[in-house]
């Protein structure tokens, strides 16, 4: 007698065995689901590596505002920047000590700015990251 006959098996993949037309389609499925990690894991390191930009309104709103970023703050921005493009947050809040900034994660691009002691309403954002 076979397996099949005593109904013997202790996991589905001693079933699948029986069929190879299956496990090979398995297979395939395993590899190319390995494949579209893989490039993602490479293309969220690409973005990593890209420098954040500061739109004109940005700038504007850092100078009239007084805020100034130490190199270590921008890193910690541009990082929870990767964090929210590693969730899939397509429009960001990202708090860095008593700074908030509004960025388009897509694009990499900082949005505003607003530090302690101004109006804190944030609006179209899909996510936040306080570092």
């Amino acid at each position: 007698m076979n397996q099949l006959q005593n109904n013997r098996f202790t996991s589905i993949e001693q079933m699948a065995n029986l069929y190879p037309e299956s496990t090979g389609k398995r297979r395939t499925e395993q590899v190319t689901r390995q494949s579209e990690l893989s490039f993602r894991r490479i293309i969220e390191e690409k973005q990593q590596d890209i420098e954040l930009k500061f739109s004109k309104h940005a700038n504007e709103r850092l100078l009239s505002r007084n805020i100034s970023l130490s190199p270590e703050q921008k890193e910690r921005l541009k990082g929870g920047v990767n964090r929210a493009s590693q969730k899939g947050i397509r429009d960001s809040l990202v708090m860095v000590d008593d700074m908030a900034f509004i960025v388009n994660v897509t694009n990499r691009t900082v949005i505003t700015a607003v530090g302690d002691g101004d109006d804190k309403i944030f609006t179209n954002i899909d996510g936040a990251i306080i570092t």
